[in-house]
């Protein structure tokens, strides 16, 4: 349905890792091209014409991404990814966090939402601290209900799990922590591409997700916090544009989003993003919700009808991914197999150690569609599998 839009598929390759990194369609390679060939300049600060105008298409970007989510223009922060956003926010935390503080997060986790907090509770002296989940792949509520606790300053958790598909409940934990008086981060890296978010009716303190998710370039991300928070955060680097005044003595810091964007910002990655975020709207997220569900759908049916098969969770409360592997055969060998036949899927822990620790796993075959995917990809995936499979056995 949308594949034409993207200039790198061809007759063979079938593309279903998604999850790791989308592919660009074509109007975000324009864009990127023409702003470098006809466009670059540094931003901010410059007086010619051609400073002013990549000034402004770099700002213009940032409103983009602030209505994308419903949220201020001065709350978006542009980072190299939604990682680095994370670590953002957590180098601040392990400024002001203590002994007999908690950070609390789920097992699920993205290395990229579990390491930093982990890393700035050594740091500080606070505690660390994991919820479980339940062997369908749902968070345990119960078991994040006891380990809220007064001492609790913050709960990070992830809008969609990168290894099991499932778009988490956010919302009622926000509300939770909050009646608590606790903040909540939440990393949107995989969930931005599935559904709409409006971080208002979210209510999240912080979110974070990376452009090269939902079809845009790498090297830019996005920090959302709500602007009381992130005034609250000390600067996370040093350097241009993020200074106000600069003497031997001493430096004050430039006001928001400046004093969080040290140095030369990701400029044409910042308007590729752009461009995406507008390619995403233009087609709708009823279409791109309906897409993606006929097209996962099948997949799953089709994977269901497969023996020996082992999915990481309940297959029928996932969306856009699907983790699993087949009894007696290593993952690695069948991701071998099936890239020989052009079919390109993601094999490994996918950063999520604890979670397949969880499941007594040392790794899976991860599959995830994009909007460029359709149910004849599918086929010949499952086609390519069988065939994988029976090599082994």
């Amino acid at each position: 349905m949308f594949k034409e839009d993207f200039p790198i598929f061809d007759d063979q390759l079938i593309y279903l890792d998604s999850a790791a990194s989308s592919q660009k369609p074509k109007p975000v390679l324009d864009t990127m091209l023409s702003f470098y060939t006809h466009q670059y300049s540094n931003v901010h600060r410059g007086t010619c014409a051609l400073a002013s105008r990549a000034t402004q298409m770099y700002e213009d970007a940032r409103q983009t991404v602030a209505d994308f989510i419903s949220a201020d223009k001065k709350e978006i922060i542009f980072t190299k990814g939604a990682t680095e956003a994370i670590n953002l926010v957590a180098s601040g935390y392990a400024q002001t966090l203590k002994t007999g503080d908690e950070v609390l997060v789920c097992i699920s986790e993205h290395h990229a939402n579990f390491v930093p907090w982990q890393q700035a509770c050594l740091k500080s002296g606070a505690t660390f601290k994991v919820f479980g989940i339940l062997p369908d792949g749902t968070w345990d509520m119960d078991d994040f209900n006891k380990k809220l606790t007064t001492k609790t300053k913050l709960v990070a958790i992830a809008g969609m799990s990168n290894v099991l598909g499932v778009l988490n409940p956010v919302k009622e934990i926000i509300n939770f922590a909050h009646k608590n008086g606790v903040k909540v981060l939440v990393d949107s890296a995989q969930s931005i591409c599935h559904s709409a978010i409006d971080v208002k009716k979210m209510d999240c303190d912080y979110l974070a997700f990376s452009g090269h998710k939902i079809y845009g370039p790498t090297g830019i991300g996005v920090l959302y916090a709500k602007k009381e928070v992130l005034e609250q955060l000390p600067p996370y680097q040093f350097g241009g544009d993020m200074i106000d005044i600069v003497s031997v003595e001493k430096t004050t810091f430039a006001q928001l989003p400046a004093r969080l964007e040290a140095g030369t910002p990701p400029i044409a990655e910042a308007i590729g993003l752009s461009s995406a975020l507008d390619y995403v709207q233009q087609i709708g997220w009823d279409k791109v919700q309906a897409h993606g569900k006929c097209v996962f759908t099948h997949l799953i049916q089709q994977l269901k009808e497969m023996k020996d098969i082992q999915f990481l969770g309940n297959p029928d409360l996932k969306s856009g991914l699907v983790s699993f592997n087949i009894n007696g055969i290593h993952p690695n060998d069948l991701s071998m197999i099936l890239s020989k036949q052009n079919v390109c899927v993601r094999v490994g822990h996918h950063c999520a150690m604890p979670l397949h620790q969880f499941f007594n796993l040392s790794a899976s075959i991860r599959v995830s569609l994009g909007l460029y995917n359709n149910e004849q990809d599918v086929d010949t995936f499952v086609v390519a599998l069988k065939k994988a499979i029976g090599f082994f056995k």
